[in-house]
């Protein structure tokens, strides 16, 4: 494995990590001591980051704990110069692409043969359609409870990286992804980018090619008739009235089911 690493020791959730790079582009992630451990010993591991094709990178340490910041060449030849710096927290995370609903930085599983290409042709059980506002009660915790139960998901933050094609990788999991469940709250509503989701997900699920699995998220059903009279029309999980663990319990034993 062609990699270098930093040990940062204890850090605090929502300090940033800058990385400046010269040279060859360079995956670049952080990793608990667990998750590092199964990095070097080529397992299957969970880390923040991803491929890095400008500098400087800043990540943002997801919660307090021993991590490590891991440059790895992704089983590419070439060497690259780094150099890091601790930043304060209230400092955001620099983004690479124009779209706010869009993270820059990636999280999920991958094996020591570096990230996934960009001709990757990997099926999914589930496409999640979001607004960036709704991750933090919603949204990520029902995607990780969804790949808990060992459902292969797609979620932007476990799928995108810096420098990805948006339209690309995201229509590439709506034509490959079985069931589409679509997060309507009254944020989503006003999203240019969720809205071109839906559109995929109806256009599949009208064609039969795909389940389309809703979850209302503060808001009415009146909200949603003026959205979508049909969208509205069909069977829905509410936030209000049931919790994420119910949800994503009901999702994973229909996905089974069929």
């Amino acid at each position: 494995m062609n990699f270098s690493y930093y040990d940062l020791k204890n850090l605090s959730g929502g300090e940033i990590v800058e990385v400046t790079l010269s040279g060859n582009a360079a995956n670049v992630f952080l990793v608990d001591s667990s998750n590092y451990s199964a990095y070097k010993s080529g397992r299957q591991y969970k880390y923040f980051g991803g491929h890095a094709t400008r500098s400087p990178v800043r990540l943002q340490v997801p919660n307090s704990g021993h991590w490590y910041l891991v440059i790895d060449m992704g089983g590419h030849s070439g060497t690259v110069r780094h150099s890091m710096r601790i930043l304060p927290g209230a400092l955001a995370p620099l983004r690479e692409t124009p779209l706010s609903s869009v993270p820059s930085l990636v999280q999920g599983h991958h094996d020591r043969s570096g990230f996934p290409p960009e001709d990757d042709e990997r099926e999914f059980d589930v496409f999640i359609s979001h607004a960036s506002e709704d991750k933090d009660e919603v949204v990520r915790p029902l995607a990780n409870a969804l790949q808990a139960a060992s459902l292969s998901v797609w979620y932007d933050e476990f799928e995108l990286k810096i420098g990805d094609s948006l339209r690309r990788k995201i229509d590439k999991g709506l034509a490959n992804s079985r069931f589409g469940v679509v997060v309507l709250s009254k944020t989503f509503l006003g999203k240019g980018w969720a809205n071109y989701e839906l559109d995929g997900l109806v256009t599949r699920a009208v064609g039969g090619e795909q389940v389309l699995l809703p979850i209302w998220h503060s808001i009415t059903k009146q909200e949603v008739i003026k959205f979508s009279p049909s969208l509205a029309d069909k069977l829905a999980r509410n936030t209000a009235t049931h919790t994420i663990e119910e949800i994503a319990t009901e999702i994973v034993e229909v996905i089974r089911s069929r």
